[in-house]
This record gives C-alpha cells, structure tokens and sequence, in this order.
C-alpha cells in the first residue's frame, strides 16, 4: 500500500541519526509489547505479513508521531479488534468483558517460546516453472495495491537485472489479507543509481532489492 510507512526515496524527514549502543529495548513495556505480538502470532491469531499491515495501516499522523514499538503496539491493538479477540472497550478498560475467542493453535506454553523464536521457513513448492532467469532484464510494475506488498513506491517503473532466483516463496501481498499462501517465485533484481535517482546520482552505486515475480514484467 502506499502508506507513510513507505518513506525510501523521499525527502524532508532529515537523516538518520544512529544511536550508539542503542539497546534492544528503551522501556520494559517495548519488551512487552514484542513479546505479546510473537505470542499472538503463534497461537494463529494472525500471520507475520498480516501483522505488518496493520501498523503500514496507521494513520500518517499516529505513524510519524509514534515510537517503533508504539507503531506494534497500535497496529496490535487494531489487529485484535479486527479479527474479534478484544473489543475496544476491554482494551480501554485493561481487561477482558467476556469469554475469550478461541485461538487457532491454542494457547502458547513455556516450552514453546524457543522454538516460535526461531524464523520460520517460507519456502513452498513452485505451482509453475520460473519465469525470468539470472541476466534478464525486468521492470518493476507502476503498482499501486491499497494492500500490503513488498514492492517500494521508489522502485516502481524502473528496469533492473535478475542476479539470482531465492526459490519459490509464499506471497506475503496474498497472505496479508488471509488469501492463502499463492507461492510466488522471488528474484534478487539490481538496479543502477542513475535509473532510479536520474543521471546526477553517483555512478558506482547499485541497488537490489529481493521482488516477487507478480511484481516483473520483462524490459
């Protein structure tokens, strides 16, 4: 979708200012907050691109004035009203008002912790052959979903070349909104600087980003 959160390419946010030995967490409840994410996560109540869209789902103002970790909170909360586990009531109230709905794997035990930590594997079996391979030239489609995708606004348009295939991978623009899997083919695409920042941009810079075949057409 073409939200704030998709900030590559443009100005006027200043640049990024490092925080030297910045730790994981600033307060204990930024701890909280990845832990009740994971948690929920892994009981089934939502899957990982799924989450990502609720927080790209933020209104600009909430978005740019927000903490990291604010931003997981907020898109949490509204995950879990969207899907029927809390009400915005309870939620106001800090407890539940009713009996809980049940949660797809159950809930999530001690002994489960270690293994949900670990990423998970995305890599599915292809329903058809590659379509592009290493050496192709491809451009990336001028899309505009009012979804979640993978594809950046400053990459669009642009012609790029296929460096490698990452196999076959589920669509994270289909499993966002909870459309199934539909294993899509990955590429790693390189594009020169002066395709995408124009014949002033520095001559040795390359960029890859890693696009999903119904992003590519060829060039």
């Amino acid at each position: 979708m073409n939200g704030v959160h998709d900030m590559g390419g443009m100005d006027g946010f200043g640049k990024v200012e490092p925080e030297l030995n910045e730790p994981t967490f600033h307060e204990t409840w930024e701890g909280r907050v990845l832990a009740m994410v994971r948690a929920m996560g892994a009981a089934g109540a939502y899957n990982i691109d799924t989450s990502r869209f609720y927080r790209e789902a933020l209104p600009p103002h909430i978005y740019l004035t927000s903490s990291y970790y604010r931003k997981w909170l907020l898109g949490l909360e509204d995950n879990l009203v969207a899907k029927g586990f809390v009400t915005t009531s309870e939620l106001a109230a800090g407890h539940a008002k009713a009996p809980a709905k049940s949660l797809k794997n159950g809930k999530l035990r001690p002994e489960d912790v270690e293994r949900i930590m670990v990423r998970g594997k995305f890599e599915r079996e292809a329903p058809a052959p590659a379509k592009f391979k290493p050496g192709d030239r491809v451009r990336t489609k001028n899309m505009h979903p009012a979804t979640h995708t993978r594809l950046p606004r400053y990459m669009r348009g642009h012609v790029g070349v296929i460096e490698r295939i990452l196999g076959c991978q589920v669509f994270p623009d289909s499993a966002s909104m909870e459309l199934g899997e539909n294993p899509q083919w990955l590429y790693t695409v390189v594009f020169d600087g002066a395709e995408l920042w124009g014949p002033d941009a520095d001559p040795t810079v390359r960029i890859s980003i890693d696009a999903f075949e119904p992003y590519l057409e060829p060039a």
